[in-house]
């Protein structure tokens, strides 16, 4: 097997999914070339002429044959010890709006990320201000661990570990919700190649492609 797979994905699913198997997926077809291109924004994968994307299931666009990668994953809001002694700690979401908040971009249009809460079936949606505005979480939780502002990240991207050393502290944790986990996806009019399979089956820790059936697909 041969050839270049063009995979868009947020940076999450490149640290915590794609890196740690790129070695057994090069070792497995090292004649295949992985082009990754790793974007926190919701970019069009058909526009980019991409083979596939991965995002949170919500953000998937329509007629997407989607595949879970992961569990549902918890979303948090956060900031440093030395930001909320100066601050303050919000007891509500309404009180983001009296702080600094590290804004997301989720599209090139310029749209901010209303950030999403739940209690008690309360939902909120707030639109935050602050000093930073980025569309990678890198730049989002380095912004955070130097009190810049609250930020509002998956737990499971590294803050959690951050939390256990006690650089980032948890706020609203009564308002956190939870999100559909990372999917990986591509248009449902497109025939999958082989190439995609085989990367989908090293993402699963499942045996190589071309050694069993192809796995189900759903269309959303």
């Amino acid at each position: 097997m041969s050839g270049t797979l063009r995979i868009n994905t947020l940076g999450i699913a490149a640290r915590t999914i794609i890196a740690p198997r790129l070695s057994r997926f090069h070792q497995t077809y090292p004649d295949v070339v992985l082009d990754i291109v790793v974007d926190d924004a919701l970019a069009d994968i058909v526009v980019g002429r991409f083979d596939a994307g991965i995002r949170v299931g919500g953000q998937l666009e329509k007629d997407m044959v989607a595949v879970r990668l992961t569990p549902d994953l918890n979303m948090i809001a956060v900031a440093s010890p030395d930001y909320l002694a100066r601050r303050g700690t919000p007891k509500s979401p309404a009180e983001l709006h009296d702080h600094a908040c590290i804004n997301w971009r989720l599209r090139m249009d310029g749209r901010h990320y209303h950030w999403e809460f739940s209690k008690r079936g309360q939902r909120l949606e707030i639109a935050v201000d602050g000093p930073v505005v980025t569309n990678h979480a890198d730049i989002g939780i380095a912004a955070a661990l130097n009190g810049l502002g609250i930020a509002y990240h998956f737990e499971r991207d590294g803050v959690g570990e951050l939390l256990a050393q006690g650089r980032l502290v948890q706020v609203l944790a009564d308002w956190s919700i939870s999100r559909p986990g990372l999917f990986l996806y591509y248009p449902s009019a497109q025939h999958r190649p082989a190439l995609l399979g085989a990367f989908i089956d090293c993402l699963l820790d499942r045996k190589p492609f071309d050694k069993q059936p192809a796995a189900t697909r759903t269309v959303i």
